[in-house]
């Protein structure tokens, strides 16, 4: 299935207009033409489907014929990863983590995180497209760069708090203190880790210090682990 991302189209609407750039696409690369059927989603669960009315390169107009609601995952999975030095190792944890199932991102800013300025614009549309690749309904929420003190500090306590360091202390298996259907949040540390002041003050606003497994991940591949422990736990 091809899938096309509209924010803007609500369950009322019952037609849409594309814009120059994502007309062009349908009509010229695609070769779509009137009477073709085109699969649609706001990111919010549904599925339009619908078909072209007035294929023109610069105003694409279709005609909503069926719409479908898709329940959200069991569960919700919020990862606060800190940005890494090099920009294409967060888009791939980006892409790939959507691509298994993540509900909500923050970039977190730590002591020792090398990358302190970020920008969103580019990491949207690394969501956008990989949950297209995936072809799936939900778009995950990427929030705005924070510091760690501050995220943790205004985190919600009705969830499951967990931060993954590599400090050689008492840490609890990741996959082992996980269940079905649960709303979780975790923390993953820069290249350097996190501080041992930031994990004193993550442990005393309820975060438990759990490890990913026996070996040193990098940050991207630590935050996909994750992702992918939660969601299999859900299968």
């Amino acid at each position: 299935m091809q899938l096309f991302y509209t924010p803007q189209l609500t369950a009322e609407d019952t037609s849409f207009t594309f814009d120059k750039d994502e007309s062009r696409h349908i009509v010229k690369v695609l070769r779509k033409k009137e009477g073709d059927t085109i699969n649609i989603t706001n990111g919010e669960g549904i599925l339009f489907i619908a078909e072209v009315a007035f294929a023109n390169e610069k105003k694409c107009e279709v005609k909503i014929t069926k719409k479908e609601f898709f329940e959200p995952m069991p569960y919700y999975l919020h990862l606060a990863v800190a940005p890494t030095k090099m920009n294409d190792r967060y888009e791939w944890f980006l892409e790939k983590a959507t691509e298994i199932g993540i509900n909500e991102i923050t970039p977190i800013i730590c002591e020792h995180s090398e990358r302190t300025n970020v920008k969103t614009d580019r990491f949207e549309k690394i969501l956008h497209s990989a949950m297209k690749q995936s072809v799936q309904f939900y778009m995950p929420k990427l929030n705005e760069p924070i510091s760690f003190n501050d995220f943790v500090e205004a985190t919600e306590k009705d969830c499951k708090l967990y931060i993954a360091h590599c400090e050689e202390t008492e840490k609890k298996l990741l996959k082992n203190e996980l269940s079905p259907k649960e709303k979780i949040t975790i923390l993953i540390g820069p290249e350097g880790d996190f501080s041992p002041k930031e994990i004193q003050l993550a442990l005393s606003r309820g975060f438990v210090p759990v490890s990913l497994g026996n070996t040193r991940l990098r940050t991207e591949t630590a935050a996909v682990v994750a992702a992918h422990s939660v969601a299999f736990t859900n299968e």
